[in-house]
Order: C-alpha cells, then structure tokens, then sequence
C-alpha cells in the first residue's frame, strides 16, 4: 500500500519553522515498512530560497524546511518512496496531488489526536490510536 504521510503534527509535534518534538511516529512508520509498504512524505513544507511573501507569520524566511523532514525520516532509518509526489504517477495523470491509497495528517477528519502541553501547544497525531486502526485493518501485524 502507498500511504502519504503529512510531517508537522503527525510525524513530530508543530514546530514549524523548526522540526518539532517526538510524538512517537518512529515505531510505526517502520511497521508500516516493515510491513511492506511506501510512505510518500506529503507536507506543506519547502526549500525556500527567495520568499517573496512579507507574511512573517507565515514563517517566509530563507530555508531548507523540506529538507529538514526528508532528514528526519534519513536519521530515523525510515525509507521514503517518494517526497511531495508518488514517483510513478505522472505516468498516467497530470494531476499534482500525490497519489496513494491511505493519508495520514493531523489535519483529516477523523484522525485521531493527542494534546500533551508539555510536547506541542497544538494537537497532534495520537500514534498508539493510530497503531491500533492499521492493526485491526490487517495493514501492519504485530
């Protein structure tokens, strides 16, 4: 199965521009390879180089902000099959949104969350729920 993992509130606590705190992603994201699957890095974040946005609230500084994600996952042993899009899609589609068969994001609907004051300041993705749905639809085994 491919599934598009989104990282600011579900691989680490919100942070952003920063990489933010464990949220206990870890163990698994490496089930889910383990378990044969792709994981598709699918976030907001980028390389910025030259913003030209004046909302700095919006944290539009100079940057290597996708880069810091995709070596959270390096440092962390967990293999990306693709970052921002599924690398075989443009063979049949023209579409920019990346491809795959399940999307994890602390933004979806029905996604369950933690709130911890002491790791986030915002909710986040709760992984030991998380966990226990993959299981119980026979996506990782324990």
């Amino acid at each position: 199965m491919i599934i598009a993992i989104d990282f600011d509130g579900t691989c680490v606590s919100h942070e952003f521009p920063n990489v933010g705190n464990d949220i206990k992603a870890v163990p698994v994201l490496k089930a889910l390879i383990e378990n044969g699957h792709q994981l598709i890095l699918f976030t907001m974040r980028s390389d910025i180089v030259n913003p030209t946005g004046q909302d700095n609230e919006l944290h539009l500084q100079s940057g290597n902000y996708l880069t810091d994600a995709v070596n959270w996952f390096k440092t962390h042993n967990i293999p990306l099959y693709g970052i921002q899009s599924n690398p075989t899609q443009h063979t049949w589609t023209t579409s920019p949104k990346a491809y795959a068969q399940l999307y994890i994001d602390d933004a979806a609907l029905g996604c369950p969350l933690s709130f911890d004051p002491t790791i986030s300041s915002r909710p986040f993705v709760d992984w030991k729920a998380v966990k226990q749905i993959l299981v119980a639809n026979g996506i990782i085994r324990e």
